[in-house]
Parts: structure tokens; C-alpha cells; sequence
């Protein structure tokens, strides 16, 4: 006979939790946690000294194009202090330089040098090539689904994060996420 504890199963899990939504706990759990090791890599391949944090910064510069510092704390939901070490290690290393905003003056736009568009590029092609070896057996219609699913999830995410932001700085009512001006206090 197994020794459940207060109020547990035999496998060790709290009494009235759903296997289903536990087994996704764990994939997402394991998945995230090869994401941030392959993060890392990714990053050392684009140069030596580059931090993993910083080479989502790189992400985003490559695919949005220059953008106020700013924009991105804001984006990954970080202070401007955190943003400005890492954009300062990235402009030492050759990766991103800054320019004057054209539509504002006084504003300075982060961009990714020719340098770091190259580097970058090369490392990409490799780890979509990675993902293709790893998904060959796999039916293209199966990849296709968890495109889609994965994009659903972000997306959700997302909406819910924006949500948490426009009701931050509210001193009175309710929060109702999901409701008509979703994300204000109603």
C-alpha cells in the first residue's frame, strides 16, 4: 500500500487534479527548459561572448526591424535598465547599432548591424534545419497543427499580458479580462 499523504493519490499528486492538463505541465516544463539550453547556443554561435537574454533581443530586431528601446522593454516586459545593459552588449560586440528616429528627433531607434543580420541569419537557417531533421517522420499536417496550436497558445498569452498591463496603475474596481474593453478595470 502506497503512503498518498494528506489529501494525495499514489502517484503523489493532489486529489482532483486533471492528468490531462498535468502531462502538458510537463511536455511545456521539459520543452521550455531545451528552448533556454538551445537559446543559449544559439547565442554563443552568433558570437562568443553574446548572453542568451540578449539574443531574443536579436529575435525581435531581425524580424520587426529598428525599433526605440523602449518598444522593446516594453515588448518583453522588462525595465529600461534591463533593455539598456543588453542593448549596450550588443552594440559593444558589433551586433545592433542606434540611430535618430527620421519621424522624431530627439528619439533613437536600435537597429541590427550588417554584422548581426549575418550572424544571426546563419544561425537561424541552422536551427530551422535542426527542426526539420527533428520533425522529418513527423506527417506534414501533424507540423502544421502544432504551428497552429503553439501560435494559438502565444497568442492567448499575449492577449492575457496586454490585459495584466492595462489594468496595472488601477487603483479601483474589477479587472474583467475578456469582457468588452477587455483588460480596463470595469
Amino acid at each position: 500500500m502506497h503512503n498518498t499523504g494528506a489529501g494525495g493519490t499514489a502517484d503523489g499528486e493532489p486529489m482532483g487534479v486533471d492528468h490531462v492538463f498535468l502531462a502538458l505541465e510537463r511536455e511545456l516544463a521539459v520543452f521550455l527548459r531545451r528552448a533556454r539550453a538551445s537559446s543559449g547556443e544559439m547565442s554563443r554561435e552568433v558570437h562568443p561572448d553574446l548572453e542568451s537574454a540578449a539574443y531574443g533581443l536579436l529575435v525581435r530586431l531581425a524580424d520587426a526591424g529598428a525599433q526605440r528601446a523602449t518598444d522593446l522593454a516594453g515588448f518583453f516586459g522588462v525595465g529600461k535598465a534591463t533593455i539598456s545593459r543588453q542593448l549596450h552588449a550588443l552594440e559593444r560586440l558589433g551586433l545592433v547599432a542606434r540611430e535618430p528616429d527620421p519621424a522624431d528627433g530627439r528619439a533613437v531607434l536600435v537597429r541590427i548591424t550588417d554584422e548581426g543580420r549575418e550572424r544571426f541569419d546563419r544561425v537561424r537557417i541552422a536551427r530551422r534545419a535542426r527542426y526539420a531533421r527533428r520533425l522529418a517522420a513527423w506527417d506534414r499536417a501533424e507540423v502544421a497543427e502544432l504551428a497552429r496550436l503553439l501560435h494559438r497558445l502565444n497568442a492567448e498569452q499575449e492577449q492575457e499580458q496586454e490585459g495584466e498591463q492595462e489594468c496595472e496603475g488601477e487603483t479601483e474596481g474589477e479587472c474583467a479580462p475578456g469582457e468588452a474593453g477587455r483588460g480596463r478595470w470595469q
